[in-house]
Protein backbone atom coordinates (compact mmCIF):
# COMPACT_ATOMS: atom_id res chain seq x y z
CA UNK A 1 0.00 0.00 0.00
CA UNK A 2 1.28 3.51 -0.76
CA UNK A 3 1.92 6.00 2.02
CA UNK A 4 0.92 8.87 -0.31
CA UNK A 5 -1.37 8.85 -3.31
CA UNK A 6 -1.81 11.89 -5.60
CA UNK A 7 -4.11 11.51 -8.60
CA UNK A 8 -5.13 14.02 -11.27
CA UNK A 9 -3.79 17.04 -9.38
CA UNK A 10 -4.26 20.33 -11.22
CA UNK A 11 -3.99 23.93 -10.05
CA UNK A 12 -4.37 27.35 -11.64
CA UNK A 13 -3.69 31.00 -10.95
CA UNK A 14 -6.71 32.76 -12.40
CA UNK A 15 -7.13 31.54 -15.96
CA UNK A 16 -3.57 30.23 -16.19
CA UNK A 17 -3.24 26.50 -15.52
CA UNK A 18 0.08 25.86 -13.79
CA UNK A 19 -0.18 22.18 -12.82
CA UNK A 20 -1.71 19.67 -15.23
CA UNK A 21 -3.03 16.24 -14.22
CA UNK A 22 -0.19 15.27 -11.89
CA UNK A 23 -0.32 11.73 -10.49
CA UNK A 24 2.19 9.78 -8.43
CA UNK A 25 2.43 7.51 -5.41
CA UNK A 26 5.01 7.17 -2.67
CA UNK A 27 5.69 3.81 -1.05
CA UNK A 28 7.25 2.86 2.27
CA UNK A 29 11.02 3.34 2.19
CA UNK A 30 10.92 5.92 -0.60
CA UNK A 31 12.24 9.43 -0.10
CA UNK A 32 11.01 11.68 -2.91
CA UNK A 33 12.52 14.82 -4.39
CA UNK A 34 10.93 16.90 -7.14
CA UNK A 35 13.20 18.98 -9.37
CA UNK A 36 12.71 21.08 -12.48
CA UNK A 37 13.70 24.26 -14.30
CA UNK A 38 12.83 27.77 -13.18
CA UNK A 39 9.13 28.54 -13.68
CA UNK A 40 8.10 24.89 -14.00
CA UNK A 41 5.59 25.14 -11.12
CA UNK A 42 7.55 23.63 -8.21
CA UNK A 43 6.36 26.10 -5.56
CA UNK A 44 2.80 25.87 -6.87
CA UNK A 45 3.03 22.10 -6.47
CA UNK A 46 4.27 22.53 -2.88
CA UNK A 47 1.28 24.76 -2.07
CA UNK A 48 -1.18 22.41 -3.73
CA UNK A 49 0.15 19.31 -1.94
CA UNK A 50 -0.05 21.04 1.45
CA UNK A 51 -3.56 22.38 0.86
CA UNK A 52 -2.47 26.02 0.66
CA UNK A 53 -3.86 26.43 -2.84
CA UNK A 54 -7.18 25.45 -4.40
CA UNK A 55 -6.66 22.25 -6.34
CA UNK A 56 -8.49 19.68 -8.41
CA UNK A 57 -7.92 15.95 -8.11
CA UNK A 58 -7.26 13.81 -5.04
CA UNK A 59 -4.43 14.13 -2.53
CA UNK A 60 -3.98 11.59 0.27
CA UNK A 61 -1.15 11.28 2.79
CA UNK A 62 -0.84 8.64 5.49
CA UNK A 63 -0.86 9.64 9.17
CA UNK A 64 0.94 8.11 12.12
CA UNK A 65 -2.42 7.67 13.81
CA UNK A 66 -4.71 5.84 11.40
CA UNK A 67 -7.87 7.45 12.76
CA UNK A 68 -6.57 10.97 12.20
CA UNK A 69 -6.06 13.07 9.09
CA UNK A 70 -2.42 13.55 8.18
CA UNK A 71 -0.83 16.80 9.30
CA UNK A 72 0.93 18.16 6.20
CA UNK A 73 3.04 21.29 6.68
CA UNK A 74 4.53 23.40 3.93
CA UNK A 75 7.90 25.00 4.74
CA UNK A 76 8.13 27.80 2.22
CA UNK A 77 11.24 29.41 0.78
CA UNK A 78 10.87 32.71 2.66
CA UNK A 79 10.37 33.17 6.40
CA UNK A 80 7.55 35.65 6.97
CA UNK A 81 6.78 36.85 10.47
CA UNK A 82 4.82 39.62 12.18
CA UNK A 83 5.88 42.38 14.55
CA UNK A 84 4.52 43.16 18.01
CA UNK A 85 1.58 44.95 16.40
CA UNK A 86 0.72 41.73 14.55
CA UNK A 87 1.60 43.27 11.21
CA UNK A 88 4.20 42.45 8.57
CA UNK A 89 5.53 45.99 8.34
CA UNK A 90 9.25 45.43 8.44
CA UNK A 91 11.57 47.13 5.96
CA UNK A 92 14.87 45.91 4.60
CA UNK A 93 17.15 48.31 6.52
CA UNK A 94 15.35 47.77 9.85
CA UNK A 95 17.70 44.99 11.00
CA UNK A 96 20.56 47.50 11.00
CA UNK A 97 18.70 50.07 13.13
CA UNK A 98 18.87 48.99 16.74
CA UNK A 99 15.99 51.17 17.91
CA UNK A 100 13.59 49.97 15.21
CA UNK A 101 14.54 46.31 15.66
CA UNK A 102 12.83 46.39 19.07
CA UNK A 103 9.48 46.04 17.30
CA UNK A 104 10.40 42.46 16.38
CA UNK A 105 9.89 39.42 18.59
CA UNK A 106 12.87 37.35 19.67
CA UNK A 107 13.19 33.62 19.00
CA UNK A 108 12.46 32.98 22.68
CA UNK A 109 9.21 34.98 22.52
CA UNK A 110 8.05 33.31 19.30
CA UNK A 111 8.51 29.85 20.82
CA UNK A 112 7.34 30.74 24.35
CA UNK A 113 4.11 28.69 24.19
CA UNK A 114 5.72 25.56 22.73
CA UNK A 115 6.84 22.49 24.66
CA UNK A 116 10.03 23.63 26.40
CA UNK A 117 11.75 20.27 26.13
CA UNK A 118 11.07 20.02 22.41
CA UNK A 119 12.09 23.65 21.88
CA UNK A 120 15.41 23.05 23.62
CA UNK A 121 15.98 19.89 21.58
CA UNK A 122 15.38 21.41 18.16
CA UNK A 123 17.12 24.72 18.91
CA UNK A 124 20.19 22.78 19.98
CA UNK A 125 19.98 20.51 16.95
CA UNK A 126 19.91 23.50 14.59
CA UNK A 127 22.56 25.40 16.58
CA UNK A 128 20.20 28.26 17.47
CA UNK A 129 20.31 28.06 21.27
CA UNK A 130 22.78 30.97 21.51
CA UNK A 131 20.42 33.21 19.49
CA UNK A 132 17.21 32.86 21.53
CA UNK A 133 17.22 36.54 22.59
CA UNK A 134 17.98 37.86 19.11
CA UNK A 135 15.16 39.77 17.31
CA UNK A 136 13.87 37.92 14.26
CA UNK A 137 14.55 40.89 12.04
CA UNK A 138 18.27 40.63 12.86
CA UNK A 139 18.61 36.95 12.00
CA UNK A 140 20.60 36.13 8.91
CA UNK A 141 18.94 34.48 5.94
CA UNK A 142 20.30 31.09 6.98
CA UNK A 143 19.36 31.54 10.65
CA UNK A 144 15.82 32.37 9.59
CA UNK A 145 15.68 29.20 7.51
CA UNK A 146 16.73 27.06 10.47
CA UNK A 147 14.09 28.74 12.66
CA UNK A 148 11.46 27.92 10.02
CA UNK A 149 12.37 24.25 10.29
CA UNK A 150 12.28 24.32 14.09
CA UNK A 151 8.78 25.83 14.03
CA UNK A 152 7.58 23.25 11.52
CA UNK A 153 8.94 20.31 13.53
CA UNK A 154 7.39 21.62 16.75
CA UNK A 155 3.98 21.18 15.11
CA UNK A 156 4.61 17.42 15.04
CA UNK A 157 3.89 16.94 11.33
CA UNK A 158 3.22 13.65 9.60
CA UNK A 159 4.56 15.12 6.37
CA UNK A 160 6.73 18.09 5.51
CA UNK A 161 6.63 19.70 2.06
CA UNK A 162 10.02 21.37 1.91
CA UNK A 163 10.32 24.05 -0.77
CA UNK A 164 14.03 24.64 -1.42
CA UNK A 165 15.01 24.21 2.26
CA UNK A 166 18.74 24.57 1.54
CA UNK A 167 18.35 28.17 0.34
CA UNK A 168 20.56 30.51 2.33
CA UNK A 169 22.25 27.80 4.42
CA UNK A 170 26.00 27.76 4.86
CA UNK A 171 28.05 24.56 4.69
CA UNK A 172 27.39 23.70 8.34
CA UNK A 173 23.68 24.45 7.99
CA UNK A 174 23.38 22.26 4.90
CA UNK A 175 25.15 19.41 6.68
CA UNK A 176 22.84 19.72 9.69
CA UNK A 177 19.74 19.79 7.51
CA UNK A 178 20.85 16.72 5.56
CA UNK A 179 21.32 14.88 8.84
CA UNK A 180 17.88 15.93 10.08
CA UNK A 181 16.18 14.80 6.90
CA UNK A 182 17.88 11.43 7.18
CA UNK A 183 16.54 11.03 10.73
CA UNK A 184 12.95 12.18 10.17
CA UNK A 185 11.79 8.75 9.00
CA UNK A 186 12.91 7.27 12.33
CA UNK A 187 10.50 9.68 14.00
CA UNK A 188 7.67 8.70 11.68
CA UNK A 189 7.86 11.97 9.72
CA UNK A 190 7.86 11.78 5.93
CA UNK A 191 8.75 14.57 3.57
CA UNK A 192 8.72 15.61 -0.06
CA UNK A 193 11.71 17.71 -1.04
CA UNK A 194 11.35 20.31 -3.79
CA UNK A 195 14.90 21.21 -4.55
CA UNK A 196 17.80 21.76 -6.92
CA UNK A 197 19.46 18.57 -8.18
CA UNK A 198 22.78 20.09 -7.11
CA UNK A 199 21.82 19.85 -3.42
CA UNK A 200 20.36 16.40 -2.86
CA UNK A 201 20.59 14.67 0.55
CA UNK A 202 21.80 11.07 0.64
CA UNK A 203 18.43 9.88 1.95
CA UNK A 204 16.69 10.80 -1.35
CA UNK A 205 16.20 7.64 -3.41
CA UNK A 206 13.64 8.78 -5.96
CA UNK A 207 13.55 11.88 -8.14
CA UNK A 208 10.67 13.18 -10.28
CA UNK A 209 11.21 15.91 -12.85
CA UNK A 210 8.66 18.73 -13.20
CA UNK A 211 8.50 20.47 -16.57
CA UNK A 212 5.84 22.97 -17.68
CA UNK A 213 3.51 21.84 -14.92
CA UNK A 214 3.73 18.12 -15.67
CA UNK A 215 5.69 15.35 -13.95
CA UNK A 216 8.14 13.13 -15.76
CA UNK A 217 10.00 10.38 -13.96
CA UNK A 218 13.18 10.81 -15.95
CA UNK A 219 16.76 11.75 -15.27
CA UNK A 220 17.39 15.48 -15.12
CA UNK A 221 18.96 16.57 -18.38
CA UNK A 222 21.65 19.21 -18.73
CA UNK A 223 20.48 22.31 -20.57
CA UNK A 224 22.70 24.58 -22.62
CA UNK A 225 22.81 28.22 -21.65
CA UNK A 226 21.53 30.98 -23.90
CA UNK A 227 24.40 33.43 -23.35
CA UNK A 228 24.78 35.56 -26.46
CA UNK A 229 28.15 37.25 -26.41
CA UNK A 230 27.45 39.47 -29.43
CA UNK A 231 24.24 40.81 -27.84
CA UNK A 232 26.05 41.43 -24.56
CA UNK A 233 28.92 43.22 -26.31
CA UNK A 234 26.53 45.52 -28.18
CA UNK A 235 24.59 46.40 -25.01
CA UNK A 236 27.68 46.83 -22.83
CA UNK A 237 29.55 49.02 -25.30
CA UNK A 238 26.53 51.31 -25.62
CA UNK A 239 25.94 51.64 -21.88
CA UNK A 240 29.49 51.16 -20.62
CA UNK A 241 30.10 52.37 -17.02
CA UNK A 242 32.49 55.27 -16.56
CA UNK A 243 34.12 54.87 -13.13
CA UNK A 244 35.67 58.08 -11.84
CA UNK A 245 37.35 56.58 -8.77
CA UNK A 246 40.26 54.31 -7.87
CA UNK A 247 39.15 52.99 -4.48
CA UNK A 248 35.64 51.55 -4.54
CA UNK A 249 35.62 50.42 -0.90
CA UNK A 250 38.11 51.25 1.85
CA UNK A 251 37.66 50.09 5.44
CA UNK A 252 40.06 50.48 8.36
CA UNK A 253 39.40 48.91 11.78
CA UNK A 254 35.66 48.84 11.12
CA UNK A 255 33.81 47.60 14.21
CA UNK A 256 30.05 47.05 14.40
CA UNK A 257 28.29 46.10 17.63
CA UNK A 258 24.67 45.59 18.57
CA UNK A 259 24.44 45.70 22.34
CA UNK A 260 27.07 43.31 23.67
CA UNK A 261 27.34 41.46 20.37
CA UNK A 262 30.31 42.24 18.15
CA UNK A 263 29.44 41.57 14.50
CA UNK A 264 32.53 43.01 12.81
CA UNK A 265 35.77 43.39 14.75
CA UNK A 266 38.40 45.86 13.48
CA UNK A 267 37.98 44.84 9.84
CA UNK A 268 40.39 46.16 7.20
CA UNK A 269 39.40 45.78 3.55
CA UNK A 270 40.19 47.50 0.27
CA UNK A 271 38.43 46.93 -3.04
CA UNK A 272 39.96 48.78 -5.97
CA UNK A 273 38.40 49.68 -9.31
CA UNK A 274 37.98 46.67 -11.61
CA UNK A 275 38.60 44.02 -8.93
CA UNK A 276 36.34 41.01 -8.46
CA UNK A 277 35.93 39.79 -4.88
CA UNK A 278 34.16 36.83 -3.32
CA UNK A 279 32.74 37.42 0.16
CA UNK A 280 31.98 34.35 2.25
CA UNK A 281 31.45 33.16 5.82
CA UNK A 282 28.96 31.18 7.89
CA UNK A 283 25.41 32.33 8.57
CA UNK A 284 25.49 35.18 11.06
CA UNK A 285 29.13 36.09 10.38
CA UNK A 286 28.22 39.66 9.39
CA UNK A 287 28.18 39.53 5.58
CA UNK A 288 24.89 41.43 5.28
CA UNK A 289 26.02 43.95 7.90
CA UNK A 290 29.26 44.53 5.98
CA UNK A 291 27.40 45.06 2.72
CA UNK A 292 24.90 47.40 4.40
CA UNK A 293 27.78 49.76 5.20
CA UNK A 294 28.66 49.93 1.50
CA UNK A 295 25.08 50.30 0.22
CA UNK A 296 24.38 53.19 2.66
CA UNK A 297 21.73 51.22 4.54
CA UNK A 298 23.49 51.08 7.92
CA UNK A 299 23.59 54.22 10.12
CA UNK A 300 26.72 52.99 11.92
CA UNK A 301 28.70 53.74 8.75
CA UNK A 302 29.11 57.37 9.87
CA UNK A 303 31.07 56.28 12.97
CA UNK A 304 33.54 54.18 10.96
CA UNK A 305 36.60 54.84 8.84
CA UNK A 306 34.87 54.03 5.56
CA UNK A 307 35.75 55.27 2.10
CA UNK A 308 33.37 54.74 -0.82
CA UNK A 309 34.39 55.79 -4.33
CA UNK A 310 37.44 57.74 -3.06
CA UNK A 311 35.34 59.74 -0.60
CA UNK A 312 35.15 59.32 3.17
CA UNK A 313 31.67 58.41 4.31
CA UNK A 314 29.89 61.32 5.96
CA UNK A 315 31.80 64.05 4.11
CA UNK A 316 28.72 65.55 2.47
CA UNK A 317 27.65 62.88 -0.03
CA UNK A 318 24.01 61.76 -0.05
CA UNK A 319 22.71 58.22 0.12
CA UNK A 320 21.60 58.59 -3.50
CA UNK A 321 25.09 59.69 -4.57
CA UNK A 322 26.26 56.30 -3.36
CA UNK A 323 23.37 54.17 -4.59
CA UNK A 324 23.49 55.52 -8.14
CA UNK A 325 26.91 53.87 -8.55
CA UNK A 326 25.84 50.49 -7.16
CA UNK A 327 23.84 47.63 -8.57
CA UNK A 328 22.60 45.47 -5.72
CA UNK A 329 20.61 42.28 -5.22
CA UNK A 330 20.16 40.06 -2.16
CA UNK A 331 17.75 37.54 -0.60
CA UNK A 332 16.55 40.32 1.72
CA UNK A 333 15.76 42.60 -1.22
CA UNK A 334 13.72 39.78 -2.74
CA UNK A 335 11.84 39.27 0.53
CA UNK A 336 10.92 42.94 0.92
CA UNK A 337 10.30 43.74 -2.74
CA UNK A 338 6.51 44.11 -2.84
CA UNK A 339 6.00 46.05 -6.07
CA UNK A 340 3.23 44.66 -8.25
CA UNK A 341 4.23 46.17 -11.59
CA UNK A 342 5.21 44.17 -14.64
CA UNK A 343 8.69 42.73 -15.13
CA UNK A 344 9.74 45.54 -17.50
CA UNK A 345 8.87 48.20 -14.89
CA UNK A 346 10.66 46.36 -12.09
CA UNK A 347 13.87 46.16 -14.13
CA UNK A 348 13.48 49.78 -15.26
CA UNK A 349 13.22 50.94 -11.63
CA UNK A 350 16.88 50.00 -11.29
CA UNK A 351 17.77 52.96 -13.49
CA UNK A 352 16.40 55.30 -10.81
CA UNK A 353 17.22 53.32 -7.62
CA UNK A 354 13.57 53.22 -6.62
CA UNK A 355 11.28 50.33 -5.66
CA UNK A 356 8.83 51.26 -8.39
CA UNK A 357 8.81 53.07 -11.72
CA UNK A 358 7.68 56.67 -11.15
CA UNK A 359 9.32 58.43 -14.09
CA UNK A 360 8.62 58.44 -17.79
CA UNK A 361 11.56 56.84 -19.57
CA UNK A 362 13.34 58.07 -22.65
CA UNK A 363 13.55 55.88 -25.74
CA UNK A 364 17.20 55.17 -24.94
CA UNK A 365 16.31 54.04 -21.40
CA UNK A 366 13.63 51.73 -22.76
CA UNK A 367 16.21 50.20 -25.11
CA UNK A 368 18.58 49.85 -22.17
CA UNK A 369 15.96 47.83 -20.26
CA UNK A 370 15.08 45.71 -23.29
CA UNK A 371 18.74 44.91 -23.85
CA UNK A 372 19.28 43.84 -20.27
CA UNK A 373 16.18 41.61 -20.35
CA UNK A 374 17.51 40.04 -23.53
CA UNK A 375 20.92 39.29 -22.04
CA UNK A 376 19.31 37.37 -19.15
CA UNK A 377 16.75 35.63 -21.38
CA UNK A 378 13.77 37.40 -19.77
CA UNK A 379 12.11 39.04 -22.77
CA UNK A 380 9.35 36.41 -22.89
CA UNK A 381 8.04 37.45 -19.44
CA UNK A 382 8.62 41.21 -19.63
CA UNK A 383 4.87 42.02 -19.64
CA UNK A 384 3.93 39.64 -16.82
CA UNK A 385 3.15 40.85 -13.30
CA UNK A 386 6.23 40.50 -11.09
CA UNK A 387 4.24 39.04 -8.19
CA UNK A 388 2.74 36.33 -10.41
CA UNK A 389 5.92 34.80 -11.77
CA UNK A 390 7.89 32.06 -10.01
CA UNK A 391 10.39 32.79 -7.22
CA UNK A 392 13.27 31.82 -9.51
CA UNK A 393 12.02 34.15 -12.23
CA UNK A 394 11.68 36.93 -9.65
CA UNK A 395 15.31 36.45 -8.65
CA UNK A 396 16.44 36.71 -12.27
CA UNK A 397 14.36 39.88 -12.72
CA UNK A 398 15.91 41.48 -9.61
CA UNK A 399 19.36 40.60 -10.94
CA UNK A 400 18.45 42.34 -14.21
CA UNK A 401 17.36 45.32 -12.11
CA UNK A 402 20.83 45.40 -10.53
CA UNK A 403 22.58 45.16 -13.91
CA UNK A 404 20.37 47.44 -15.99
CA UNK A 405 22.22 50.73 -15.39
CA UNK A 406 25.60 48.98 -15.85
CA UNK A 407 26.88 50.38 -12.53
CA UNK A 408 30.58 50.71 -11.74
CA UNK A 409 30.10 48.59 -8.57
CA UNK A 410 28.05 45.38 -8.48
CA UNK A 411 27.16 43.88 -5.09
CA UNK A 412 25.53 40.52 -5.66
CA UNK A 413 24.50 38.67 -2.50
CA UNK A 414 23.55 35.05 -3.33
CA UNK A 415 22.34 35.97 -6.86
CA UNK A 416 22.06 32.31 -7.88
CA UNK A 417 20.04 31.23 -4.84
CA UNK A 418 17.19 28.93 -5.91
CA UNK A 419 18.01 29.03 -9.62
CA UNK A 420 18.41 26.02 -11.89
CA UNK A 421 21.68 24.92 -13.50
CA UNK A 422 20.94 26.72 -16.75
CA UNK A 423 20.32 30.11 -15.10
CA UNK A 424 23.36 29.79 -12.84
CA UNK A 425 25.63 29.12 -15.80
CA UNK A 426 24.11 32.03 -17.72
CA UNK A 427 24.72 34.42 -14.82
CA UNK A 428 28.33 33.30 -14.48
CA UNK A 429 28.97 33.79 -18.19
CA UNK A 430 27.37 37.24 -18.18
CA UNK A 431 29.42 38.34 -15.17
CA UNK A 432 32.63 36.91 -16.58
CA UNK A 433 32.01 38.95 -19.74
CA UNK A 434 31.18 42.18 -17.88
CA UNK A 435 34.19 41.88 -15.60
CA UNK A 436 36.52 41.11 -18.50
CA UNK A 437 35.88 44.62 -19.82
CA UNK A 438 37.73 46.12 -16.83
CA UNK A 439 35.28 48.90 -15.99
CA UNK A 440 33.17 47.17 -13.35
CA UNK A 441 34.00 46.24 -9.75
CA UNK A 442 32.34 43.16 -8.24
CA UNK A 443 31.60 41.88 -4.73
CA UNK A 444 30.00 38.45 -4.96
CA UNK A 445 28.55 36.59 -1.97
CA UNK A 446 27.82 32.87 -2.05
CA UNK A 447 27.89 29.78 0.15
CA UNK A 448 28.66 27.74 -2.99
CA UNK A 449 32.11 27.96 -4.57
CA UNK A 450 30.65 26.48 -7.77
CA UNK A 451 28.36 29.53 -8.19
CA UNK A 452 31.22 32.04 -8.22
CA UNK A 453 32.26 33.34 -11.68
CA UNK A 454 35.69 32.20 -12.81
CA UNK A 455 36.96 35.78 -13.10
CA UNK A 456 36.75 36.26 -9.30
CA UNK A 457 40.27 35.92 -7.90
CA UNK A 458 40.17 37.75 -4.54
CA UNK A 459 38.44 36.45 -1.42
CA UNK A 460 37.37 37.92 1.93
CA UNK A 461 36.13 35.36 4.45
CA UNK A 462 34.34 36.46 7.61
CA UNK A 463 34.28 34.30 10.72
CA UNK A 464 31.64 33.74 13.37
CA UNK A 465 30.88 36.91 15.42
CA UNK A 466 32.60 37.47 18.74
CA UNK A 467 30.44 37.91 21.84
Amino acid sequence: MPIADIQGLSASYGAQEVLKDISFQIFSGECLAIVGPMGSGKTTLAKALSGRLFRKGSVWFSARKAEEKARVIWVEQQHRFTNRSNMQEFYMQQRFNSADAGDAYTISEVLAEENKEQVAHWLSFFHLEALVQKPLIQLSNGENKRLQLVQALLREPDWLILDNPFLGLDVEGRTILSQVLGQLANKGIHFILINSPAEMPECVNRVIYLQEGQLKEIAVQTQETVFQKDVSEAWYSRFRPKPDFELAIGMKAVTIRYGNKCILDRLDWEVRKGEAWALSGPNGAGKSTLLSLVTADNPQAYAQHLVLFDRKRGSGESIWDIKKRIGYVSPELHLYFKEAGDVFSVVASGLFDTLGLFKKMTKEQEEQVEGCLGILDLLSIRHRNFQQISSGEQRMVLLARALVKNPPLLILDEPCQGLDVRQIQLIKEVLDFIMSQGQTTLVYVSHYASDIPSIVQKHLRLHAPIS
